[in-house]
């Protein structure tokens, strides 16, 4: 049962027009959002032909707009999963699109390639470009290198960044609607912008390889759906009739192209409601979504403007925390750029009304606490480890999650949590992928691998080390199985091991010169597995990976993930006719290295909900965080690497070690652009500066975000990275002075 606060009980008498809701975190704005929907639904007045459309960013917040907005819907006597469509901009797009694809060019069988295609694309054309053009940006590399360095670069890191920087100026031209053939032409007629140039090079490559392919990529969907509804007004009109209501969640990530799409949807008389954060706009640095829409429209005249500032999430202590966070941004940060930017502003958080039926927390101030001493990175996680290792037992039906900043830090305290033996701590992963998901690609990889050369004794060892430690996981049968594997690697002909002839079985021979029967016994077994796996090689890809998995793994989530794994890689060769065994291998082992999003196996693609894991430590970005909540939280590494302040001792993570001047290449190149399409002068190093900042304001957002994603207890520990040198981040010391000032008497008593 739904019981609306007083605020949402404002944004709830909503009938139509313009409205814009600013919401804090915790605020409930998703069951706000579907109640207004299934209200919208049930008295609006619409036609069986009509439908109220609502707008949100990811796929598993769809799953659960559906679910909300149906039990609403069904509260009120009325059929669910009618009168209403929920989309991402990437289903709104593909809807347009499929409808009327001959409008912007396409046949009706025109395909999407997805992320992970849409990538290889991208790096086929920076291949190519690099291969053809190895000196051009030779002018951008620090003079000071030296000759081992300079190859060093050339071979290993230039291909990664011309990839970020060609990927970062492919979107903004898509969201701006510029084709290749559009800049390649105003190049031609412009100053010299070698960083634009290059980009464009590659970007006409890029459109190249998907027409090749006869497909378009996610960015192009958006791009032409808004073409679709410029080129007819006929088919406009039917769509602004088919929906009268558009409700438009997580609009502080909405991005020029989106706008666009929805005002042309709305039309200059239409029901459009926009529900967001400005203050949780953490992709701005990385995407093309800019907060400052939402702002500009939360203030634009006609809009009726509300606010949904009560939060139940989290302990007025914890709320506290965050509020002196907005307050300290606008107030006392050291950067007059990034104070007169106003990365966070109000409205600040409120505590939940006396009688709301999910009130906060009880207070808990000993639950707060922000470690001041300097740790190294490994100290930071070992000091996490032991306070969880106390924690857990004592509180099996609380949840609990530990936030990085990066991938590869949360990668590092999943391992720390793995090793513990006693007591066991079990952990699920929100990261680029998960431990389980990387163990079963690296296993099947190992296999394919071993099944692309069965001749190598070194390869046969391997697939029988993966093969044989699937039922055991204590030390003394490790080692066993290594003695096992090694002595199987001496085996230099495959058919007196697999398929024998009489008087010629190696097993018996070596079984001759020991007493070990459990190897024999293992060997045996092992062979008969081989026989199976060489048969099922000339099966289709899946089925071979299934055939394997059924072989390697005993549990559950295992053969769930190998399943997974099997239609990945059919889609896989599906897209890439002639790929063998090696090819095959090869995108496994991507996969395993984190090379490559494994799409569609994550929790976070298909909602994830902290609640089913009480007991269980939950290992995430602070970005793949947001939206969820926890009883206690540690927030790791908040220092001025991850959270730099835009001070001149700060370091950057798009700024390369080899390139002069430290400038930040992705920054400068989207300069270039811009000058290009503005007709204005380029001036180098300015976009570097002004990428500083926007990180650093971002970075802020991201602090925020991962502070109110505690509900009773809240830790925060920094370190000083790989080098030595990393400070506390400036916000976080100020966090700190303001909680001992304010607290000084509880700062001795708690204890992680």
């Amino acid at each position: 049962m739904f019981e609306p606060r007083p605020a949402q009980r404002e944004v709830l008498r909503y009938k139509g027009g313009r409205m814009g809701v600013a919401a804090v975190p915790g605020s409930g704005k998703t069951r706000t959002l579907s109640y207004l929907a299934a209200q919208l639904v049930a008295d609006a007045g619409l036609h069986s032909d009509q439908e109220v459309l609502i707008v949100t960013l990811v796929n598993s917040a769809v799953d659960n707009f559906n679910r909300q907005v149906d039990d609403f819907i069904r509260a009120r006597g009325l059929l669910p999963g009618f009168g209403y469509r929920v989309r991402t901009l990437h289903g709104l797009a593909n809807d347009i699109v499929r409808d009327r694809p001959g409008l912007v060019g396409l046949s009706e069988g025109f395909q999407i390639v997805d992320e992970r295609e849409s990538n290889e694309i991208l790096q086929d054309a920076v291949a190519s470009w690099l291969r053809e053009n190895a000196a051009a940006l030779d002018s951008y590399l620090d003079p000071a290198l030296d000759d081992v360095q300079r190859h060093h670069v050339r071979r290993d890191q230039l291909q990664e960044l011309v990839l970020s920087t060609a990927g970062a100026f492919i979107r903004q031209a898509k969201d701006l609607d510029q084709t290749a053939e559009q800049i390649v032409a105003e190049l031609a007629e412009s100053e010299s912008l070698p960083l634009a140039q290059l980009c464009a090079d590659i970007y006409v490559r890029y459109q190249r390889g998907l027409s090749y392919r006869g497909a378009v990529d996610f960015q192009d969907l958006i791009r032409l759906a808004l073409r679709a509804l410029e080129a007819d007004r006929d088919y406009l009109t039917r769509l602004r009739y088919r929906w009268p209501f558009i409700l438009e969640d997580e609009a502080q990530d909405s991005s020029l192209l989106q706008e666009r799409i929805l005002r042309r949807l709305v039309g200059s008389n239409g029901n459009w409601v926009r529900v967001g954060d400005p203050n949780q706009a953490i992709y701005e640095t990385f995407t093309t979504a800019k907060p400052r829409y939402l702002r500009e429209f939360l203030n634009s005249p006609g809009v009726l403007a509300r606010e949904l500032p009560n939060s139940g999430r989290s302990t007025y202590s914890i709320i506290r925390l965050a509020n002196f966070l907005i307050d300290w941004t606008q107030r006392s940060h050291p950067v007059a750029e990034i104070r007169a930017m106003q990365p966070l502003q109000p409205p600040f958080i409120r505590e939940t009304p006396p009688g709301d039926p999910q009130p906060n927390p009880p207070d808990n101030p000993d639950g707060v606490h922000l470690y001041g001493e300097a740790l190294s990175p490994a100290a930071e996680i070992n000091i996490i480890v032991q306070s969880l290792k106390r924690w857990v037992p004592l509180h099996p039906d609380q949840t609990a999650a530990v936030l990085a900043p990066r991938n590869q830090r949360g990668f590092e305290v999943v391992d720390a949590l793995r090793a513990v033996r006693e007591p066991r701590i079990e952990c699920v992963e929100l990261l680029r992928s998960t431990t389980t998901t990387r163990e079963a690609a690296r296993a099947l990889g190992c296999i394919l691998r071993y099944l692309s050369s069965p001749e190598s004794p070194g390869l046969l060892s391997a697939a029988f080390r993966v093969w044989a430690q699937k039922d055991h996981s204590d030390p003394a049968a490790e080692t066993r199985i290594s003695r096992w594997a090694k002595t199987l690697q001496s085996c230099r002909q495959l058919e007196d091991y697999a398929w024998p002839r009489p008087g010629s079985d190696w097993v018996e021979q070596v079984a001759a010169l020991t007493d070990d029967f459990e190897m024999r016994e293992a060997l045996e077994q092992f062979r008969v597995v081989l026989r199976r796996w060489h048969v099922a090689v000339m099966l289709p890809i899946d089925q071979l990976i299934m055939t394997l998995g059924q072989d390697l793994f005993r549990n559950s989530v295992d053969l769930a993930i190998t399943h997974s794994i099997a239609v990945f890689m059919r889609r896989f060769a599906q897209q890439h006719l002639r790929a063998g065994i090696a090819e095959f291998t090869a995108e496994l082992e991507s996969v395993a290295r984190n090379e490559r999003r494994f799409l569609g196996l994550s929790d976070e693609d298909i909602g994830f909900d902290p609640d089913r894991y009480r007991g269980k430590v939950c290992v995430a970005t602070i970005h793949s965080a947001k939206g969820l909540e926890w009883d206690r939280v540690y927030l790791i590494s908040i220092n001025n690497y991850d959270f730099p302040s835009a001070q001149p001792y700060d370091t950057y993570i798009l700024e390369k070690w080899f390139v002069r001047h430290r400038l930040n290449l992705e920054a400068e190149t989207l300069a270039q652009f811009r000058a290009l399409i503005d007709q204005e002068s380029y001036i180098e190093g300015a976009a570097t500066a002004q990428a500083r900042l926007d990180y650093a304001a971002e970075r802020l957002r991201l602090l925020y975000v991962g502070i109110t994603r505690a509900r009773k207890e809240l830790i925060i520990t920094w370190n000083t990275g790989r080098r030595g040198d990393a400070q506390p981040a400036l916000p976080y010391a100020a966090l700190r002075a303001f909680w001992e000032n304010r607290n000084r008497d509880n700062a001795s008593r708690f204890s992680l």
